[in-house]
């Protein structure tokens, strides 16, 4: 047999990736969105497919043609029919189609777009988020319709007339909240309200109703089992910070603008889910003015208000995408654990949980079936999430999917070690390397040191949002290796928490640490090394080249560089005061020591400093003062900038710019660690 082919970053053309796999209700059915990426179009295409798992000799098939991106399929809870978002209009839409397939048509024409569909229980009724100002909202609420285009040619002028009437109202651009931006735009005057539409047996809709009101978001939609209500979140300051303080909110399906909120102020509940005897609730829930760092705890609550009792408190782990068992006694979800992630079950009365599915692997979503059928897609060591059928308690477990099998085959896929080191005090850290799948026997490689954002994130063997770039620089002749220090997810409150009033100094040594313990096996050549990262890593990238001279080179991605000046640009401004107990015109010494540019001049490491132009989570500026530093003091630096992107570019981002970053960091790293690499003075 040849040898296999190294991973290169036109891989990213190549693979397949299952997401999103829903269940039909009775279990027999499973539908699931296949994505690629196409090169031409420098876009992502998303199809939804479907598996009869009664047959098991049935294969999958793909449900969904024409459009480029048809995406989260809902069942209706009888099983005959689908609702689903596509783009095929433009912005996007909720349509619907029956299980007999044939042609899909639109349930909704929402000017601004809809989402997130989700079926009332008895399956007669829609709901849908959709953006709308003030002026659209009085529009609903009077009846009042524009007239019917009197042709095409009328149609696309009133397009371009709307089209027109936006931008103005954004010359000049008038700023009354903070933030004011988020992702890769500036906030507009429209705000997320929910809406139910009814539907016949048939697929037809009546007009929707819209159900919120106000200058405020409504985040996700839960039925009540009788229909009659729907449990969403809300912001309890919408005028600030609309991302936090959020309450889960009972809202009623009919009637006037009214709604309860189920909880006192002083937590944040995320995910709230109604259980199916409409009795309880459970939910994630923070205090709101702790640290990030503190762990999301899952309690439950009575549906009318009550007394909230904590669950799974012995798992001390992130726990998400709750699901309630058909009984209702019982809550499914999943769960980070030392660089896997797991479902897991809890007992609403006993409280304690059990891990149902485990494995090296990261489960990234999950569907429950009536029956107690599961589905799920995993992201694995081996490569990108397929689609896997289990029983309710994780036994008889068959993969469904395997798109990526005819690529593996070709190419050379690096192994991943786990690696357990000691900190300087002692504390244990899990790590993972690669090492290239071809090299010189008895030579030693370069290494590239990785390091995860957040902070409080966690990697493993299976992290899909780096997998590809790690695969790509072993391919490219390179040890790899990266670790969960102080401050990551996955190891439990007390461990995420440790970093509070200083990312910098202990977090530097627990990785350095890991750096020694991988030079100590003989393989890495301690002269040829290099150091990434990105947002909170890119940060960290800063610091340790501020503090440290071993690396080569370095590439800092998208991140933040002085803390008082990203409290004033960054979307998320709460960050500094609830990780520094400060706002950042407060205590300015303590901040600016916190600050990777206050070591600018302790920067002599070769460095790329890569930014998006409309990244507002890091915004540029914070590239931008590094890099005029550094230029300033005549040391080797580049800013790189990519138009159009924010800050999850290497995650979700233009394909082609995904691409040319993976191959301009390759090529970086290979100026200063490669054979003929250029030696530091």
């Amino acid at each position: 047999m040849p040898p296999k082919k190294p991973i290169t970053p036109d891989a990213l053309y190549q693979l397949k990736h299952v997401e999103d796999p829903q269940l039909s209700p009775d279990g027999r059915w499973v539908a699931y969105v296949v994505r690629t990426q196409a090169k031409l179009d420098n876009a992502y295409e998303r199809h939804i497919w479907l598996l009869d798992l009664a047959d098991r000799a049935a294969t999958p098939r793909q449900f969904t043609f024409g459009a480029k991106s048809d995406l989260a399929p809902r069942w209706r809870p009888d099983g005959t029919a689908l609702a689903f978002v596509s783009l095929r209009g433009g912005k996007p839409q909720v349509y619907y189609i029956a299980l007999a397939g044939g042609e899909a048509w639109a349930l909704t024409s929402s000017a601004n777009g809809a989402v997130n569909p989700v079926w009332s229980p008895d399956g007669k009724q829609l709901a849908y988020l959709s953006d709308v100002n003030a002026d659209e909202r009085q529009a609903e609420d009077e009846g009042k319709e524009p007239p019917s285009p009197s042709d095409s040619l009328d149609a696309r002028h009133r397009g371009e007339r709307k089209a027109e009437d936006e931008k103005r109202k954004l010359d000049p651009r008038v700023i009354q909240k903070l933030p004011y931006r988020t992702g890769t735009e500036y906030y507009d005057d429209r705000t997320t309200h929910l809406y139910v539409m009814a539907v016949d047996a048939n697929g037809k809709a009546e007009k929707a109703r819209r159900l919120t009101d106000g200058d405020r978001d409504y985040t996700h939609i839960d039925w009540f089992p009788d229909g009659r209500a729907i449990l969403s979140s809300q912001s309890g300051k919408p005028e600030s910070d609309p991302w936090f303080f959020q309450r889960p909110v009972r809202i009623p399906t009919s009637g006037a603008h009214r709604q309860t909120f189920l909880t006192p102020p002083g937590f944040e509940y995320t995910e709230a889910r109604v259980s199916p005897d409409g009795r309880w609730i459970v939910a994630n829930r923070q205090s709101d003015r702790a640290s990030f760092g503190e762990p999301l705890r899952m309690v439950v609550f009575p549906a009318r208000g009550g007394a909230v009792i904590e669950r799974a408190v012995e798992l001390d782990r992130l726990a998400g995408h709750f699901t309630w068992s058909a009984d209702s006694r019982r809550v499914f979800f999943t769960a980070e654990d030392r660089g896997d992630t797991g479902l897991y079950v809890v007992d609403v009365t006993a409280g304690k949980a059990r891990r149902v599915v485990g494995g090296r692997r990261v489960i990234l979503n999950y569907s429950l079936a009536r029956t107690g059928r599961i589905a799920f897609v995993a992201h694995t060591p081996a490569g990108p999430a397929d689609l896997t059928i289990c029983e309710s308690d994780g036994k008889r477990e068959r993969q469904a999917t395997d798109l990526n099998a005819g690529w593996r085959a070709e190419h050379a896929v690096a192994p991943i070690e786990e690696v357990w080191h000691a900190a300087p005090d002692g504390r244990r850290i899990q790590g993972w390397q690669l090492l290239p799948p071809v090299r010189e026997r008895g030579a030693k490689v370069p290494l590239v040191l990785n390091m995860h954002g957040g902070p409080w994130v966690m990697w493993g063997p299976s992290v899909p949002e780096v997998w590809l770039e790690m695969q790509v620089l072993a391919g490219a002749g390179y040890a790899v290796y990266y670790c969960n220090p102080r401050g990551s997810l996955g190891y439990g409150g007390e461990h995420a928490l440790l970093i509070h009033n200083d990312w910098g100094n202990h977090v530097m040594h627990d990785i350095l640490s890991g750096v020694d313990a991988i030079v100590a096996r003989g393989v890495v050549d301690p002269k040829r090394m290099a150091v990434t990262g990105g947002s909170y890593a890119g940060y960290m990238t800063a610091w340790i080249i501020g503090h440290d001279q071993r690396f080569a080179c370095a590439w800092a991605q998208r991140g933040l560089y002085n803390l008082t000046s990203f409290f004033g640009t960054s979307d998320i401004p709460q960050l500094i005061e609830r990780e520094f107990d400060a706002r950042g015109f407060e205590d300015i010494e303590r901040l600016w020591e916190q600050s990777p540019l206050a070591y600018v001049q302790d920067m002599h490491t070769p460095l790329v400093i890569e930014h998006q132009d409309n990244d507002w989570r890091c915004p540029p500026s914070e590239g931008e003062q590094l890099y005029a530093a550094l230029k300033r003091l005549g040391r080797t630096v580049t800013l790189l900038r990519y138009p159009r992107e924010g800050h999850e570019m290497t995650r979700s981002g233009e394909p082609g710019h995904r691409v040319d970053r993976l191959n301009r960091m390759v090529a970086w790293f290979g100026t200063y660690c490669g054979k003929k690499a250029k030696r530091r003075a």
